[in-house]
């Protein structure tokens, strides 16, 4: 009974003490509660878990990266860009151009179906008359004088497609600068910022095509120069024929061809191995040839054995035997840029070789270098031979004849760049 009592009393006790600690907010901790095991240290945890989640976030382990995922779909992906957008500018303008190019070549393929039915029509009326003077006829037959008057007409709508013709040329002239000005855009917008690869590739395909069209430019103009200086030379040589021809019809005999004619019968074509004739040098006018001159620009005028380029010495006559490598060229262009701007000084130097020597002929060479291997070489020679057809059609435009402008070409080891001669005999 006194144990049962003694144990009575004791939790009587610690109830007490408990409800007072409660009352007193303090929490009672048993004896060695706060005892730890030997050499464990104590943690403190004062944040809750969502804030450690967010505080501390490293280290990260990141997934590994596919070959596939770089070099397909998720890394070239369409984007908008302002070279994209010079792109899409300068292909619009290149179709505008490229329309303009299909126009003229339309109108061009007529001008030329219409002077050759007009030239048929002029030959048949010439023909017709030529058969009945060659048969004998009255003089002034009144059937004949209705073919020469009808034939005339011919000529006449003949001489209308060479206005047409020079129009042509005029148009064709701006477009290739247009193209030339594309070019050069084009060119320029691989130095921008902000392109991605898309956009070089693009303006790669756009500069070859850019290319192909001042190649399709080029050779339309060549063939309206050639139509143009065939038809004026036939128009020259048919108006002298017809006067001859209207006054057999007057008379009722058979002439032949007008004597006017007959001096380019003789000319022969220049050859640098022929004996007996001469290659000279004129000097052209002002300082066209100045050592002040840019070495870009091209070199026009003689180079003179003595006193340098530029002083106006007129050297001794070189025989051609020597052939063109060594003769003194009267105009030399170095076409080491696109737009090289040499008519100026082609037309001062040929027109003051022709007030000194006005019976002259000019051959026209196209040079190239033969640095590189055999498909460079080529290249070459073409870029040359295009370059000499450019020289050809402005002296032509300038009014110097065809018949008095012979074509070669050749190489020169010596040469960097494509060159075209002019040289005077």
């Amino acid at each position: 009974m006194m144990n049962n009592s003694r144990k009575y009393k004791s939790l009587r006790n610690s109830a007490l003490m408990l409800s007072g600690a409660v009352l007193l907010g303090v929490a009672l901790v048993p004896a060695g509660a706060f005892a730890q095991p030997s050499g464990t240290p104590v943690v403190i945890d004062p944040f809750p878990k969502v804030i450690k989640d967010q505080v501390y976030t490293k280290p990260v382990q990141t997934r590994d990266i596919k070959p596939q995922e770089v070099m397909g779909d998720s890394y070239f992906k369409p984007a908008q860009t302002a070279v994209g957008e010079k792109v899409g500018q300068i292909r619009n303008d290149l179709a505008g151009l490229q329309g303009q190019i299909s126009g003229i070549s339309g109108n061009l393929h007529q001008l030329e179906q219409s002077g050759t039915t007009k030239a048929a029509e002029y030959f048949a009326n010439i023909a017709t008359i030529n058969t009945q003077l060659q048969s004998g006829t009255t003089p002034g037959n009144p059937r004949l004088v209705e073919r020469i008057s009808v034939a005339e007409r011919n000529l006449e709508d003949l001489s209308g497609n060479v206005a047409q013709l020079n129009d042509l040329a005029v148009e064709s002239a701006k477009m290739a600068s247009q193209a030339s000005f594309l070019l050069e855009s084009t060119r320029s917008a691989y130095g921008l910022s902000g392109a991605v690869e898309e956009d070089h590739v693009q303006l790669a395909q756009l500069e070859d095509e850019i290319q192909a069209t001042l190649v399709l430019i080029d050779r339309v103009l060549n063939n309206v120069n050639d139509d143009i200086t065939r038809t004026t030379a036939y128009l020259g040589s048919e108006r002298n024929n017809l006067r001859t021809l209207g006054a057999a019809v007057s008379n009722g005999d058979l002439y032949g061809k007008s004597l006017a004619n007959r001096p380019f019968s003789s000319v022969t074509p220049f050859e640098p191995g022929a004996s007996g004739e001469s290659t000279r040098a004129i000097p052209a006018p002002g300082n066209s040839m100045g050592a002040a001159a840019p070495a870009a620009a091209p070199v026009v005028g003689p180079v003179a054995s003595t006193g340098g380029p530029g002083t106006g010495l007129t050297p001794a006559p070189q025989t051609a035997s020597a052939g063109l490598a060594t003769a003194r060229p009267l105009v030399k262009i170095r076409f080491d840029r696109p737009d090289v701007q040499y008519e100026q000084a082609v037309y001062m130097a040929v027109n003051e070789a022709m007030s000194r020597y006005p019976n002259a002929r000019f051959e026209l060479v196209a040079v190239n270098p033969t640095q590189g291997n055999a498909a460079q070489v080529a290249i070459e020679s073409t870029r040359a031979r295009r370059n000499a057809e450019r020289v050809l059609r402005t002296l032509t435009q300038m009014g110097l004849p065809l018949e008095r402008i012979d074509l070669s070409y050749t190489d020169n080891p010596q040469a960097s760049v494509n060159e075209v001669h002019l040289y005077i005999r």
